[in-house]
């Protein structure tokens, strides 16, 4: 229901003398042609209002005006101000101010004491400071993303002006709540709380209004924005200043002005109007004491006027703090456990909640968003949660480091504003799938389009996406949750960030390396600081890109990328870089194609390149290692002992060249270790063995707790552990594998998709403890481990094919024990899955499967009698006889 107007004339109304019949002059009537006033409030005509239409010299002295839906529409043509307090007359909004009722009127925001310290400091003492010089900006812009606590910096600005007795006066700007959405009260309500700290410019802004009444009336008074801060505020003010006398607002120092979240305003036009008529009142009054602290999310419109010498930047995310994130937390906590019974109770048994530990964890994961941060809190200290939720926050807090709230429908809604331009997605998969950042040049030419389409495409992604004025400085995200979110599919939708988009990064990392080297062809021989930024990062970054999508090349993209990189080696035939960039595609499509001369001329390139870089050499143990993994690649293709032995030669020169604090020693101590473990498994080496429980040992003694990678470590001494009891039948090995391995789970969130690995390991180790001690607990729990792994994949996943055989087995075993023809049943179907999905038609092991599906078959026949089992039977010995072992495919 909308309300009508009602118009209070009284007794003396002025007319024209020469008027014979009183006749209506034209008012506007905001409900003329659409009112919600019908039956069931759908739409009505309602005729435009004429009221003194055709008189002259008609003064109405009094008219009663009404909001609507929390819009004003003021339809005044004369005040008399003498009659009318200033408030009556200016109608501001009275809660658009720092004044506001924050609970009612958003945002609700406030710095919790303790943060935001600096940059609070920072404001306060710029704007107290007198203004000395003509030089000197009246303008402070500080920008931020979503959630970096912009409002309550303003906020926080405003309260300690006043509580240190230096006036303010505020706007903040709020979408979606009437007019605090948009720009054309500005005026009246900034001027309305002046007149109230500064009394001595209620004259001049009553003069303005009397003079210019059209200066209350919304955008159809034709008075423009800038008008309007001119009469209103600039020129009352400055009329103020000019009489010389006391002012007490301006006793500490210049006036100052706040406005937050000019973004937030609809009315972009006006809004870079309103900046325009400002710092042209600064620049015609360069001394005046009067100072402007905005706030914004990096919009082009409002960049485009603000990113100028006149105005001093801010920019927030040079002041976001982990240590004020952290005191936030901590104020946070504080007050919710105190609240809290469940949690009380849980600390008086197990002393503090959050552990400093997790509290810590928390810090890194919120990343700087003050939103972020108390979206977290709130999940975690939720009193009214969904059934399937955890119940305690104590079981709620592990899951926030998962969790990436409130943001997406943001960025979603954000990111639909460009998705039209030309080349659009390409530009934000790169951004999001970059290495290290590039200026919008560089992503140009990495795409092969030009700079200003790049520009075009990132202007509307301001609010979420940093993009500097200057080409020197790289686009970054301004958080890193939007990579998470540009790289999860199931969140993203039409904006993921394909991993495939790493293929065509990569074909053009070779393009543009291709295209400097022959402009300058010793690219490789000079310092890396003197070559262009996209070279740099085609030579820093190509394999990441080639890494990251190795799953997604065509046959015919590793044979673009081998011909691209032969080009590049013809023209410096002595570059290891080069040699080393052709050897791993070569390598990659070894993978693809199974082509053992792909693997041959992979490691001769290699081999070639180590003898370039000698000792000390270094980049020497890069080759090694690249090298080392190819010939263990060989290896495991083609079983040729030489290349074992050749890959656990190079792996010994790499280990004395890292002592125990170089970040690679790990990966090499993991990489001579499975080599010794292969040659073991080929030789029956004890020594070997030993050797490389002992390496794994020494790996995971650099993983101690609470290294988020310690359960890799923990799984791999594990499984060593259990393979050196398989071979001496030390129960001390198997059960320390067993302890391992579940720490290793213990250690992995519920939904880490190594959970699988670890789970299967697990319950493996337990099949090797029911084998020796014939425990029924310990089948079954390998059982349910396994059930568990194949929750994390469906077929036909890779990973899948490991816990179904291993579930086949267990099933049998439980089935042979209890006669049960469920596990039977169940073991069937899991055997006739790997048949169907992993050991196809053509695999070479696929007779053994075969073979193993007969045997399940067979005894569900000893125990039914079914008929169809017999028929299945004969079925499955006629493929087997059909079979040859010659077939190259590996076994997964």
């Amino acid at each position: 229901m909308v309300a009508l107007f009602v118009f209070a004339f009284p007794p003396s109304i002025c007319f024209d003398s020469n008027a014979v019949n009183l006749t209506f002059s034209t008012l506007h009537n905001p409900f003329a042609k659409h009112s919600r006033d019908g039956p069931g409030g759908e739409i009505t005509e309602i005729a435009p209002m004429n009221f003194l239409q055709g008189s002259h010299n008609a003064r109405i002295e009094h008219m009663v005006n009404y909001n609507v839906e929390g819009n004003l529409y003021p339809h005044v043509s004369l005040i008399n101000p003498e009659q009318r307090r200033l408030c009556d007359i200016l109608q501001p909004i009275t809660d658009a101010s720092h004044t506001r009722d924050r609970k009612r009127s958003p945002p609700d925001s406030s710095c919790f004491r303790g943060t935001r310290l600096q940059v609070v400091n920072n404001v306060n003492s710029w704007a107290k400071s007198e203004i000395t010089t003509a030089a000197e900006p009246h303008v402070r812009w500080m920008h931020g993303y979503v959630g970096s606590g912009k409002s309550s910096i303003s906020q926080e600005v405003c309260d300690r002006s006043e509580r240190e007795d230096r006036p303010v006066i505020s706007f903040f700007f709020f979408r979606n709540a009437g007019d605090r959405g948009r720009i054309w009260r500005l005026a009246t309500t900034l001027a309305s709380q002046m007149a109230s700290v500064i009394p001595q410019a209620e004259p001049f802004i009553r003069e303005a209004v009397q003079a210019n009444p059209a200066l209350l009336m919304q955008d159809e008074g034709g008075v423009s924005l800038q008008a309007r801060m001119q009469c209103l505020v600039y020129a009352p003010f400055k009329a103020v200043v000019r009489k010389k006398k006391r002012v007490r607002a301006l006793t500490q120092g210049p006036f100052l002005i706040v406005l937050d979240g000019l973004d937030e305003c609809e009315n972009k036009d006006e809004v870079q109007e309103f900046i325009d008529g400002m710092l042209e009142f600064f620049n015609e009054n360069p001394l005046i004491p009067l100072r402007v602290f905005i706030t914004s999310r990096v919009e082009q419109h409002i960049q485009s006027r603000l990113n100028v010498p006149a105005v001093k930047l801010d920019n927030l995310a040079d002041h976001c703090s982990n240590d004020d994130i952290a005191t936030f937390l901590d104020t946070l906590f504080e007050d919710g456990c105190r609240r809290n019974p469940v949690v009380r109770a849980y600390v008086q048994q197990h002393g503090e909640w959050p552990t400093q530990s997790d509290r810590r964890k928390l810090v890194e994961h919120i990343g700087g968003s003050f939103i972020f941060a108390s979206v977290v809190f709130k999940f975690i200290m939720a009193t009214n949660t969904e059934a399937n939720d955890p119940p305690t926050p104590m079981d709620r807090l592990p899951l926030t480091l998962e969790m990436n709230p409130g943001l997406d429908g943001l960025y979603t809604q954000t990111l639909a504003r460009s998705k039209h331009l030309p080349h659009f997605p390409d530009i934000v998969s790169t951004i999001a799938l970059l290495g290290a950042p590039l200026p919008t040049s560089g992503i140009a030419e990495l795409l092969g389009i030009h700079t200003y389409e790049v520009v075009n495409a990132l202007m509307n992604l301001q609010a979420i996406i940093q993009v500097p004025g200057t080409d020197s400085i790289p686009v970054t995200f301004c958080h890193t949750s939007l990579r998470d979110f540009l790289t999860s599919p199931s969140r993203s939708g039409g904006y993921f960030a394909h991993p495939s988009h790493h293929v065509r990064l990569f074909l053009r990392c070779l393009e543009c390396q291709l295209k400097h080297l022959r402009q300058d062809p010793e690219l490789f021989i000079r310092s890396r600081d003197s070559i262009s930024t996209v070279a740099q990062y085609a030579l820093g970054y190509s394999n990441r890109h080639l890494y990251h999508g190795r799953i997604c090349f065509k046959l015919s993209d590793f044979n673009s990328a081998i011909h691209l990189c032969r080009e590049g080696l013809a023209l410096q035939p002595s570059t290891p870089e080069l040699m080393d960039g052709l050897a791993e595609v070569v390598r990659q499509r070894a993978h693809n194609t199974r082509n053992p001369m792909d693997w041959d001329e992979a490691i001769s390139l290699y081999r070639a390149a180590l003898e370039l870089r000698p000792f000390p050499h270094p980049s020497r143990l890069d080759s090694l290692n690249t090298l080392g993994r190819a010939l263990m690649d060989r290896y495991q293709f083609s079983g040729t002992m030489a290349n074992l032995e050749e890959a656990i030669s190079v792996y010994r020169e790499v280990l004395p060249l890292q002592p125990s604090s170089h970040p690679n020693r790990l990966h090499t101590l993991f990489s001579l270790g499975n080599a010794l473990l292969g040659r073991h498994w080929r030789t029956g080496n004890m020594a070997d063995l030993e050797e490389a429980v002992s390496l794994h040992r020494e790996a995971l003694e650099l993983r101690p707790l609470p290294n988020p990678d310690r359960s890799f470590s923990l799984t791999g001494l594990g499984s060593i552990l259990a393979d050196r009891h398989r071979c001496t039948g030390n129960m001390a090995d198997l059960e320390e594998a067993i302890s391992l391995h579940r720490e290793a789970v213990e250690l992995l969130p519920p939904l880490h998709p190594y959970r699988i690995v670890s789970l299967t390991n697990l319950g493996d180790a337990l099949m090797d403890r029911h084998r020796r001690t014939a425990t029924v607990a310990d089948l079954e729990e390998a059982i349910s481990l396994f059930r568990k792994a194949l929750e994390f994949q469906a077929p036909p996943h890779l990973e899948r094919s490991l816990p179904l055989n291993k579930l086949v087995a267990s099933l049998q075993v439980m089935y042979e024990k209890t006669r049960a023809l469920s596990h039977l049943q169940e073991a069937i179907a899991h055997c006739e899955e790997l048949l169907q999905f992993y050991y196809t038609v053509g695999h070479r092991r696929r007779a053994e499967y075969l073979l193993k599906l007969g045997s399940l078959l067979q005894m569900r026949f000893n125990a039914t009698r079914q008929e169809e089992d017999l028929s299945r039977l004969a079925t499955l010995k006629e493929e087997v006889n059909r079979l040859t072992p010659s077939s190259p495919d590996p076994a997964p």
